[in-house]
């Protein structure tokens, strides 16, 4: 919510020193309402995931890993969108609808971790009416290790807590939403 516009990523840094790269998108734009495609079915939208592509990660960097997390959500949690790990350090983008449910659209690989929703699909933007703005921190990982290995009922939130500690490098990109932008 507007009035509470902490960055997580901006904490944890605190914890341990992360460089940075760059994420780009032809589908969303950072500081940016979210276009209708992106959004659930329930604002309207088809639940695509959105194009992105990074470079300038670390040499070192042996595998990525996409998250996308909305810390506004009136939860004490917020809410994970998306979640995938063990992208191959050779990719450096994602097509839109990549999260398709099951993940048959994301590189060999790939690991989808089920979202708030419980499935294994990225979900779109829905912040509720009268909770302001929400951000959507689509980030992408670079990690330290070719495959992390975290169980496939593992929530997201386990594999950030493994990212914490094999992440090198982070690129964020921040679209938003609110529900009033598709009234």
């Amino acid at each position: 919510m507007t009035e509470n516009w902490h960055d997580p990523y901006a904490e944890l840094a605190q914890l341990r020193d992360f460089g940075s790269f760059s994420v780009t998108s032809s589908s969303v734009d950072h500081g940016q309402p979210i276009p209708a495609v992106h959004r659930s079915p329930g604002q309207g939208g088809s639940s695509i995931s959105p194009q992105l592509s990074w470079a300038g990660f670390p040499a070192e960097t042996k595998s990525f890993a996409v998250t996308q997390f909305d810390p506004d959500a009136p939860t004490t949690s917020g809410f994970w969108h998306w979640a995938v790990f063990n992208i191959p350090a050779n990719v450096t983008e994602l097509p839109e609808n990549a999260g398709v449910l099951g993940g048959a659209n994301l590189p060999a690989g790939a690991v989808m971790l089920r979202n708030e929703l419980g499935e294994r699909a990225y979900t779109g933007a829905e912040p509720p009416a009268g909770t302001g703005t929400h951000r959507y921190f689509t980030v992408v990982h670079a990690v330290d290790v070719d495959a992390l290995d975290i169980p496939l009922d593992a929530s997201p939130a386990i594999l950030g807590f493994n990212l914490h500690f094999h992440t090198l490098a982070r690129a964020i990109l921040v679209p938003t939403a609110t529900a009033e932008d598709w009234q």
